[in-house]
């Protein structure tokens, strides 16, 4: 069935010259099933404020084709948007001209939520037909608007300049001019024209590959381009002042294989730093694995082993670490394998912070077959993701000194001796002396087990020991709980007695149907007991407004205050800060609505703690999808909210939305702050960030004066911040929030494109935690 999109207003352009705009019609080619209108994701009639989805795809390759006038050959502007299930979605048009469709006559375009979205493509001249991909799933969506707009090339150049400014980071903070003469000077050293450079440039900023599906793709293009080759790290080697000697320690139990241990040994032999030693431990009864011990000892003088009746990996450990004699130690698994670059990143980092006592890497796992699958991309030093779950994995390299201070491998109880070792070992030890390497050192097999109920099991008990174990030791009188995914911890941390007051900003201004279902929710589903919700009427003069605010103040914990200024969100949060009583300042939007009770609870839980600077919630739209899940630098040139539009059922990237974890950055649509700190870095910037960023900046701050910022999924709450809610649309607007970017970008520039919290071989397009 034809579906004609709905249009916008025509405007002169398009009436003088009417095959500029080209509003094509949507014909099912294949895979594609016709809901018809008012059509819910059950496949019932739509109720109010349902979503409405007009096309089901019934495969992975759902094709229309476009009908109608086609567009003028050259650059385009292509204008979507698109309502769909999925959590991310992408549209691939192609272009026949003559010899059928084919992916170098195509361009991607990964989907915002009901949002528009753009992109500048090239129209071949002899275009016969066109096609559209909708998804690359099965699953239901719906087209709002569709069309494609001739573009001058002049437009076309300046425009993709733009966005290599504000996604690419080899253009970050240049200017279009600058970017546009950066390219030149590119395409002349390479011998290639500059237009071919800029539009291949701009096509980089659309990829958009999936850990779960472009994982092959980039192992093939993009890491060889980024490790480098025998003949590099040779050359890089011989320049490193300092070699040291890395002691590997390769505990080998009952039940191990001795192809995969020799797998593993022979990664070890192949690594391109050479300064190494590798002890084996344990299994001296197992003759099949003996045997291929004694191989593989024969092959080179730095393997040594030790023949013990270890009872367990953590026992064969320490007799392995009791050979060691490097000033570095780290632990392999016998089913395992090190990349090849491994120790050579290790070495290379330890010659830029030889402070360094603890040392970790990127790593993924093998299949049967030997390939590599399922990347784990990890921040930087993140303390209470490690709380939550054991995110630092493998290859840990330890410093061996102050691991035999700590007496190696815990032998006793049940605990994880790996995570166990890691949180004693990172108590007390500065952020500066803990390096993550962003690249994939390590190559781990997931040991079969006898379910997922067995295997959930068997990673809570022994994850619980070790934070309960290191919980105890720091004495802070918190507790742990099995989390929401396997192996994950919950950590509740004491409340304080008495309970401090917490003080509740909510700038408002007019629309009562906002605040209202806000203000009474709050006061209705809060079990925290001794709080204040301060409304900062910002010249409202609806007499329904009004009239609610003077009816909800002779509520005690409730107080309405007059700013008679032009609005700015950071001025009217600071007068309210300077009026709160409360040792605890919370910035709170006048549309959110909680979900559980004890969400302030949970809150002032987290931000008491001293290390502690900005605590966030976890927010999500009115359809349930995920609106906040936390702020990443860097996103789209200055920050953008960690898993947006997911489904609010989704784990997210490595369980990350189900974990507390610290976060360069959180949304003050709901942020907790302990006065002193708000004041300690001068509260929100008044001068220079009115609307946009005045969060983000805040939190820089916070963690620039030493306080760690953290996000809690156990304080949930929604957001009506609309899903398809407009952007700035007009030259004031547009001028102001400009500024206010430039801000950001000239103050916190170097912080935004390296977020310690993210990882660099992530996006910095999208907020799906897609591949770089």
């Amino acid at each position: 069935m034809p579906s004609r999109l709905p249009t916008r207003r025509l405007d002169r352009r398009r009436v003088r010259y009417p095959r500029l705009v080209c509003d094509p019609e949507l014909t099912p080619l294949r895979d594609v099933e016709w809901l018809g209108a008012g059509v819910n994701l059950e496949g019932q009639q739509l109720a109010a404020g349902e979503v409405y989805f007009q096309w089901r795809s019934t495969s992975e390759n759902p094709q229309f084709l476009l009908r109608g006038a086609k567009p003028l050959a050259g650059w385009n502007m292509l204008e979507i948007m698109m309502t769909h299930d999925q959590h991310r979605a992408a549209v691939r048009v192609y272009f026949d001209t003559g010899e059928g469709y084919n992916e170098e006559q195509s361009i991607f375009l990964p989907m915002r939520q009901d949002k528009m979205t753009k992109r500048i493509c090239f129209v071949p001249y002899g275009t016969r037909s066109i096609r559209l991909d909708p998804l690359e799933s099965e699953g239901r969506f719906a087209f709002s608007h569709l069309r494609l707009v001739w573009l001058t090339p002049r437009f076309a150049y300046d425009r993709m300049a733009r966005r290599l400014c504000s996604v690419h980071p080899q253009y970050r903070d240049l200017s279009t001019r600058n970017i546009i003469r950066a390219l030149k000077d590119e395409a002349r050293e390479d011998g290639l024209r500059w237009k071919k450079l800029a539009a291949a440039h701009y096509e980089e900023t659309f990829m958009h590959r999936t850990p779960e599906n472009h994982y092959r793709y980039w192992l093939d293009h993009v890491e060889p381009l980024r490790e480098p080759n025998k003949r590099q790290a040779t050359t890089r080697l011989a320049q490193l002042s300092q070699q040291p000697l890395i002691s590997l320690l390769l505990p080998v139990c009952y039940g191990s294989s001795a192809e995969r241990l020799t797998a593993c040994v022979e990664s070890v032999l192949a690594q391109r730093y050479g300064n190494w030693q590798l002890c084996i431990a344990g299994a001296s009864g197992d003759r099949e694995i003996h045997a291929a011990i004694e191989r593989l000892v024969a092959l080179d003088e730095r393997i040594q082993v030790v023949d013990c009746e270890a009872p367990s990996s953590a026992a064969a450990s320490n007799a392995a670490l009791a050979m060691a004699h490097g000033n570095y130690v780290a632990l392999l698994s016998p089913d395992d394998r090190l990349a090849v670059n491994a120790l050579y990143h290790v070495a290379e980092t330890l010659n830029r912070h030889p402070e360094a006592e603890l040392l970790y890497g990127d790593e993924d796992k093998l299949d049967d077959e030997g390939h590599r699958y399922d990347p784990h991309f990890k921040p930087q030093w993140n303390p209470d993701l490690l709380l939550a779950q054991n995110y630092i994995g493998h290859l840990t390299v330890y410093h061996r000194a102050r691991l035999r201070d700590f007496e190696g491998f815990c032998e006793r109880g049940e605990a994880d001796p790996s995570y166990e070792l890691i949180l004693r070992f990172t108590r007390g030890v500065t952020a500066e002396r803990i390096r993550h390497i962003p690249f994939v050192l390590y190559h781990s097999r997931v040991v079969a087990s006898d379910g997922e109920a067995a295997a959930q099991v068997a990673a809570d008990r022994p994850s619980l020991c070790a934070v309960r174990a290191y919980l105890t030791q720091i004495g802070t009188g918190a507790e742990v709980m099995t989390g929401a995914v396997p192996g994950s911890c919950r950590v509740r941390w004491p409340l304080p007695s008495p309970a401090p007051l917490v003080s509740l900003l909510i700038p408002t201004r007019d629309r009562v149907e906002i605040l209202r279902p806000c203000v009474d929710a709050i006061l209705a589903r809060t079990d925290y007991p001794n709080f204040e919700l301060l409304i900062l009427d910002n010249q409202s003069t609806c007499a329904e407004t009004l009239a609610y605010m003077a009816e909800v103040a002779k509520d005690p914990r409730v107080r309405v205050l007059s700013w008679n200024q032009p609005f700015n969100y950071s001025a009217i949060n600071n007068f309210g800060a300077r009026q709160a009583r409360g040792r605890i300042l919370g910035l709170v939007n006048n549309d959110i609505e909680p979900i559980n009770d004890d969400w302030l609870s949970e809150m002032v839980r987290q931000v008491c703690r001293e290390e502690i600077g900005c605590v966030g919630a976890k927010l999500y739209y009115p359809n349930g999808s995920i609106q906040h899940g936390g702020v990443i630098l860097g996103l789209g040139g200055v920050a953008g909210h960690a898993h947006r539009f997911f489904p609010g059922t989704h784990s997210g990237y490595r369980y990350r939305l189900n974990l507390a974890q610290n976060l360069s950055a959180v949304t003050a649509a709901c942020l907790l702050i302990r006065r002193t700190v708000f004041e300690e870095v001068d509260g929100l910037n008044e001068e220079y960030l009115s609307v946009a960023y005045n969060d983000v900046d805040l939190c820089l701050k916070v963690r620039e004066a030493g306080y760690r910022n953290l996000w809690t999924p156990h304080a949930e709450l929604y957001h009506h911040e609309s899903v398809s809610r407009g952007v700035d649309d007009n030259s004031k607007k547009q001028a102001r929030a400009q500024r206010e970017t430039d801000y950001m970008r000239r103050t916190w520039g170097p912080q935004l494109d390296s977020d310690p919290a993210y990882n660099p071989n992530l996006t910095l397009a999208y907020e799906d935690f897609s591949l770089r």
